[in-house]
């Protein structure tokens, strides 16, 4: 890509996506996440009122009263974004395909982390750790981030998160929350999604298109899978390859719900046919 064609277009999602994070994002951002940075300071009596979750029970048990910790807001956090940048993402067949939707989330959330005065970094990954942005603070940075998600090209095609989130564990030694941005198309991960939790707090963002889940009826079609580069003739005037095919489509979206809840991971699910507006919104709110 050009240059000057290239800076035009981290332009345009900048105006964009800095747009949006201002106006919409940025008081749900700083509540949602600045109240997780917390470090413990003291203890003191329980008092009508606190969070039952703050007793501690050790101090409880010895002094026959309840007894509540006490935490300190962090002044800074680390943002990480775990980007997935597999052969499926180049997938779309509505407004956008996935790797554009993922690199307007990025960058949302790159300018919220500035907004609020925090580090941010950014892992590349499909199915080998492709690049690491060590997280600093910055408009320069935050734009050198943007030019990456636009102009960079993998090396592999298949994904791997479990690889993923182990280097996350392994060179970010200071609790940050973590966005981990993908289709999840992908196996095996759930133990490294329950370890990696613990350490940091993770956060899922789905991407997926509509003719992932439902085929439409427009013949005998050639489906070609980005990853592998396996070929499948599917005839989609057959209603029961149709229902079949949405049922598979149904499970896995399910298999995805139970791994995320039974691992304690905040998650969002954006289609590339709709606004990420409301559904990160909703997320923000959640929290």
């Amino acid at each position: 890509m050009e240059t000057s064609e290239l800076l035009k277009k981290v332009r345009k999602i900048e105006i964009k996506t800095r747009g949006l994070s201002n106006q919409i994002f940025s008081g749900e951002y700083h509540s949602a996440f600045k109240g997780r940075g917390m470090t413990f300071s003291e203890v003191r009596e329980y008092q009508p009122g606190d969070d039952i979750r703050t007793i501690d029970w050790n101090v409880t048990a010895r002094f026959n009263h309840p007894y509540v910790k006490v935490f300190e807001e962090e002044r800074e956090m680390t943002v990480m974004l775990v980007v997935d940048v597999s052969a499926s993402g180049e997938f779309g067949t509505q407004k956008q395909l996935k790797q554009d939707v993922i690199t307007e989330l990025c960058a949302v959330l790159s300018f919220s982390s500035l907004q609020n005065n925090d580090k941010i970094g950014v892992i590349f990954f499909s199915d080998k750790i492709e690049k690491f942005i060590p997280p600093k603070k910055g408009k320069t940075h935050v734009l050198r981030i943007i030019r990456d998600l636009i102009e960079f090209r993998p090396a592999q095609k298949k994904t791997d998160i479990r690889l993923a989130l182990k280097y996350l564990s392994s060179v970010i030694k200071k609790r940050s929350i973590a966005f981990v941005i993908s289709d999840f198309m992908d196996n095996d991960f759930r133990d490294a999604l329950k370890i990696a939790n613990k350490k940091h707090d993770l956060i899922a963002l789905r991407i997926y298109d509509k003719r992932e889940q439902e085929l439409p009826d427009v013949g005998l079609i050639k489906l070609a899978d980005a990853e592998t580069g396996a070929i499948k003739w599917v005839n989609t005037s057959d209603k029961k390859v149709r229902t079949q095919f949405a049922v598979n489509a149904k499970k896995r979206e399910d298999l995805l719900k139970d791994i995320f809840n039974k691992s304690g991971v905040d998650t969002a699910t954006i289609s590339t046919s709709e606004s990420y507006i409301v559904p990160l919104t909703n997320l923000f709110k959640r929290r």
